[in-house]
């Protein structure tokens, strides 16, 4: 949430930030804003809504060769004019963006900040006009900012300008992501590597507690009593054409149609030349000795947990339990006597997620991030670490990240069960099952125009929709129905349809869509018919998704049959290009759903 980029010693600031702050906005897209200063020259401009309309602001003149930008996702005060960042210290000498949430603002307001005035309700505003306050009473820029952290509470990114001394930045963080990019004859601070990879491909980490100050010619990093840390620099491999629309109208509809190529990368990267699935040792070794695995994640990634627990059980022999990350933070449950903690996580940078890391690694608990993102936060504090190889995912809606997690789990799962000699090991061929999911995906992205004509039937002016399954497909119906609700804003649950006669069905009024899932499991999908001859009988609109070796001709769309272990990895497909049309035929914006942000940093 949030997205920070800035530049010191380049006369194409403004152009860096615009393109930087481009490329971040998928972190938030309430209000941006950037500050630009070169000698006695400063420009501070922002704007409600996205980048367009802050570049709209921008005129011939907003030129510097050093500058801070920022686009926002609310917290603290409405999307406003005056709450977007930057923000400006008392007497405006100072210029600060943020990333975050200050928990103790209003302490620092009411017991530093007396007879100050305030332009907005923001949390960031307090924190700027603090550093001012205490240059005020005769510290310097440095000493005024680390007494400020010192102060400070909660979790933050900073970037702070001296308008009289614009030749500096002033970096700091705990919590929310932040890396220094290193440049030729010029260095810059961003939330995300992709912000800045026109630029570099070199990146420097910064850690919790650390302050940074960076120069056109260097980078100094310390901790806030002023001890220099030595900290070298790596490679982003990322390229240009990853983080590119391409020809497509959106993100979410190229990152859907990356899904077959994404489970072969899998095939390439934990494969030998033998065509021997292969992890880690020590990964394996933490699975074998473990007597449970917790899977900790959110939204998305926690439904891709859910989908990959039963293989995970019977190729690895390990019971595993799932946990919304938010929960366990506060209230973490009575735990075996050997836990493995398993954090999925996209981004890497799920504030909820590393929560509970922390935790974890205070108890000695060890641990295994699976996320998209390499040097990620998560991937930094966790044990182990294993990695989607999916290419940056952009639209806020996640697809291809959700199916990758899956095939990664199953990855890991038989690397386990090939250890333990495990029998449903032995027998699950995953190089060959994989190469048959992305043959499935394939069939039904051929299939997007009879998908487009049943959605506008279906979904295009309704206000409720219901997904219902059994066993992994209900699993497939929490996912469906997240995908739908968040991006057109149907109101849309998915139900185990076994539970439909508890309750449930009471929502099923003449007219609702429901959109029934049924996978290669004949008992299941027998049960779920008869689900489906309730609803129909109560006036709902049905929707039949179903695998191909049980389907019938009035079945309205059909999947490639894989194996069981994978099935909810073909089955989300269709749900995926189902809400992507819903939310075209509704006149949405399907890439930047509103009150939403990709990245959730903060808690």
């Amino acid at each position: 949430m949030c997205g920070i980029v800035g530049v010191v010693g380049n006369a194409n600031a403004t152009d860096i930030l615009i393109q930087g702050l481009e490329k971040l906005e998928y972190r938030g897209y309430d209000s941006a804003g950037i500050f630009v200063a070169d000698g006695d020259q400063a420009h501070l401009v922002k704007a409600v809504g996205r980048i367009a309309e802050l570049s709209a602001k921008l005129g011939d003149k907003t030129e510097g060769t050093t500058g801070i930008g920022h686009t926002r996702w609310a917290t603290h005060g409405k999307p406003t004019e005056d709450n977007a960042h930057p923000h400006t210290s008392q007497t405006g000498r100072f210029v600060l963006v943020h990333n975050g949430v200050i928990e103790n603002y209003l302490e620092m307001k009411n017991d530093f900040l007396e007879g100050h005035s305030f332009k907005g309700q923001t949390d960031t505003e307090i924190a700027v006009h603090l550093i001012g306050q205490f240059v005020e009473e005769g510290l310097s820029t440095l000493e005024a900012f680390k007494k400020a952290l010192k102060i400070i509470q909660g979790s933050y990114a900073f970037a702070l300008i001296d308008a009289m001394d614009a030749d500096t930045i002033y970096v700091a963080k705990n919590k929310s992501p932040l890396l220094i990019g290193l440049g030729d004859g010029y260095n810059m601070v961003c939330s995300d590597a992709m912000a800045m990879i026109r630029e570099t491909s070199e990146y420097m980490e910064i850690h919790d507690k650390e302050l940074v100050i960076v120069k056109k010619d260097s980078v100094e990093v310390m901790d806030y009593d002023g001890n220099g840390i030595e900290r070298g620099s790596y490679t982003a491999e990322l390229d240009l054409s990853d983080i590119g629309k391409g020809t497509y109208p959106y993100y979410m509809l190229k990152e859907i149609d990356e899904q077959p190529t994404v489970m072969r990368k899998l095939i390439s990267a934990y494969t030998n030349e033998a065509g021997q699935v292969t992890v880690d040792a020590d990964i394996i070794k933490a699975v074998q000795e473990a007597d449970r695995i917790y899977i900790l994640a959110a939204g998305t990634s926690y439904h891709a947990g859910f989908a990959s627990k039963d293989f995970l059980e019977k190729l690895t022999d390990t019971p595993v339990e799932l946990g919304i990350s938010s929960e366990w933070g506060y209230n973490m449950p009575l735990l075996s006597k050997k836990p493995l903690f398993v954090m999925i996580s996209q981004s890497g940078e799920t504030a909820d997620s590393r929560q509970v890391l922390v935790k974890a690694n205070e108890m000695g608990i060890p641990s295994l991030t699976v996320t998209n993102v390499p040097g990620s936060t998560l991937s930094r504090e966790a044990t182990y670490t294993m990695l989607l190889h999916a290419g940056p995912e952009i639209a806020v809606a996640s697809t291809k990240a959700y199916t990758a997690q899956i095939a990664t789990l199953a990855v890991l799962a038989k690397a386990v069960g090939d250890a333990n000699g495990n029998a449903y090991a032995k027998d699950f061929d995953l190089v060959h099952e994989l190469s048959i999911v992305a043959q499935s995906i394939e069939a039904s992205l051929s299939e997007k125009d009879v998908i487009a004509e049943k959605v506008e039937k279906l979904l295009a002016t309704t206000r409720n929709a219901f997904y219902i399954g059994r066993g992994s497909d209900y699993y497939v119906s929490m996912e469906a129905s997240l995908k739908l609700k968040e991006i057109s804003y149907i109101q849309c649950e998915g139900f185990a349809a076994g539970e439909l006669k508890h309750g449930t069905i009471s929502l099923i009024e003449d007219g609702v869509p429901v959109l029934a899932l049924i996978s290669n499991h004949p008992h299941l999908a027998s049960h779920t018919r008869g689900n489906i001859q309730e609803v129909v009988s109560r006036g709902a609109n049905v929707l039949t998704i179903v695998d191909e070796a049980v389907a019938k001709e009035e079945d309205d769309i059909t999947v490639t049959t894989v194996h069981p272990f994978l099935s909810a990895i073909a089955m989300v497909v269709p749900t995926q290009l189902i809400a992507y049309y819903a939310t075209l035929q509704r006149g949405l914006d399907v890439d930047k759903p509103r009150n939403l942000a990709k990245s959730v940093t903060v808690e």
